[in-house]
């Protein structure tokens, strides 16, 4: 274990903040979004610079310790005890690049923080649901869009190059052309390599996108599912949609008529000519009561929220499932699971409908599992104290009842893996797949021979 000596050098090497349980500022650097998955590390260091990130992985070496990673604060398996925890916040960046359509993200930067950075020039990224994710973070994970998805496929897949502290402690750039195994595995792998400082990512010149989402009452939940599953199967690439059902919160945030309520979100999307996406639309006109309609042609920052996730911190438990189909059967029972008397306290319920480039593999090889996958299951409860062992029944007696319809092969995106499941190497495996799993791994034994990074979604051995 290191010594006070030890730690005193390592603050003098990093120009950030080095500190430990008892140094004051040591909770706000180790916040997470999820509050059931606190981080405790025997040292946390405030990355300024890459150069600090190289000084807190050699420190780890030197003493071998593990080294964790916290960027937007999303997905935190471990508490990190005894590691080294390094956060990114500090050098947080975004410089566009207008002249070639990417743009260069450093640290931790959010989405929202791209799309501030992208919008003046008419360009946007395939950011995800929620905009407080750290850009890097969900990247590496593949990326679902829910704009730009179906037409373009997984954010990953329009990643130029990666800069990448491994475990050695050496800063690498990593494209198609130098390390391509490297650059396979960090598309689609997590955090399994080092810890990415940066990365180049390609925009799309877009500026408004006919986006939003409708709610409708919870009662006639089984003709909604049915009607909307039906209607989402004859989408063109350029449309994407989900729907989810919510216990939404009585809070002063939400319109009125959706606060404390149980209410189906049908989620919409259009990339193309507004009245287009709006003629798509017409198989839904009539099939319940709308509570509130927010599908409108609007700027993309307004369009990129149009999931409403919450902005957070909240304590949260969450799972997930591939599907395979969505037949009637699977329909009633996850109806009567979530709907009006089945009790369900759970703050939401969704179902993504994939499809369309999702399904393509890129030019350029990447290890992203979930090609193929016909629709995504995800469901998270909020609450703590008394509630965390009601909730977390709920979401197992839910997923029990829809597993079968799981997909055969395992697949599940994996920036939905709650906590447990990305601590289950066997998990992991299933979702990768074996042949997939085993050339990551020898990836990782390359560049991580004594798994350094073992705090999320870890490979190791089968």
């Amino acid at each position: 274990m290191a010594s006070e000596s030890d730690f005193q050098q390592l603050a003098k090497e990093v120009d950030g903040p080095v500190l430990r349980h008892s140094d004051p500022g040591y909770d706000t650097e180790c916040f997470t979004y999820n509050l059931l998955t606190p981080l405790r590390p025997a040292v946390v260091v405030g990355a300024t610079s890459p150069a600090d990130v190289q000084a807190a992985v050699r420190f780890a070496g030197e003493h071998g310790l593990a080294v964790g990673i916290r960027g937007g604060g999303h997905m935190q398996p471990y508490p990190a005890e005894d590691a080294v925890l390094v956060t990114l916040d500090r050098f947080s960046d975004v410089t566009v690049h207008t002249e070639r359509s990417t743009a260069r993200v450093t640290g931790a930067a959010r989405w929202s923080q791209v799309i501030d950075a992208t919008t003046p020039y008419g360009l946007a990224p395939m950011s995800g649901s929620s905009t407080t994710v750290a850009a890097i973070g969900y990247t590496l994970g593949g990326g679902q869009s829910p704009i730009f998805g179906r037409p373009y496929g997984y954010a990953s897949d329009h990643v130029r190059s990666f800069d990448i502290v491994t475990a050695d402690g050496v800063l690498r750039t990593v494209n198609a052309d130098e390390e391509p195994e490297l650059f396979a595995a960090l598309r689609g792998g997590k955090g399994n390599f080092g810890v990415v400082t940066a990365m180049e990512i390609e925009l799309f010149p877009v500026t408004s996108v006919l986006a939003g989402g409708i709610y409708f009452p919870a009662e006639k939940l089984g003709t909604l599912l049915r009607t909307w599953r039906d209607w989402a199967e004859t989408l063109p690439e350029r449309a994407t949609t989900s729907i989810a059902v919510q216990n939404l919160p009585p809070i002063d945030e939400l319109p009125e008529v959706l606060r404390g309520a149980h209410v189906v979100h049908m989620r919409y999307a259009y990339l193309g000519p507004a009245g287009v996406g709006r003629a798509l639309l017409e198989p839904l006109r009539g099939v319940g009561t709308e509570l509130l309609n927010t599908i409108a042609e609007q700027p993309y920052r307004q369009a990129a929220t149009l999931h409403n996730d919450p902005v957070g911190p909240i304590p949260y438990q969450d799972r997930s499932l591939g599907l395979a189909a969505l037949p009637d059967e699977a329909v009633e029972t996850f109806a009567a699971l979530t709907g009006p008397g089945s009790g369900s306290l759970l703050a939401s319920v969704e179902l993504r409908a994939l499809g369309g480039a999702l399904d393509r593999r890129p030019e350029t090889p990447d290890s992203v599992p979930s090609r193929g996958l016909p629709y995504q299951l995800f469901a998270f409860g909020v609450g703590n104290g008394d509630l965390i062992p009601v909730l977390h029944d709920q979401l197992e007696h839910l997923f029990a009842e829809m597993r079968p319809w799981a997909d055969p092969q395992h697949r599940r995106m994996l920036n939905f893996l709650s906590p447990e499941e990305a601590l289950d190497p066997g998990t992991l495996s299933e979702v990768y797949g074996a042949a997939n799993y085993d050339r990551l791994l020898a990836v990782k034994q390359r560049f991580d021979p004594h798994t350094m990074f073992r705090m999320n979604h870890t490979l190791r051995p089968r």
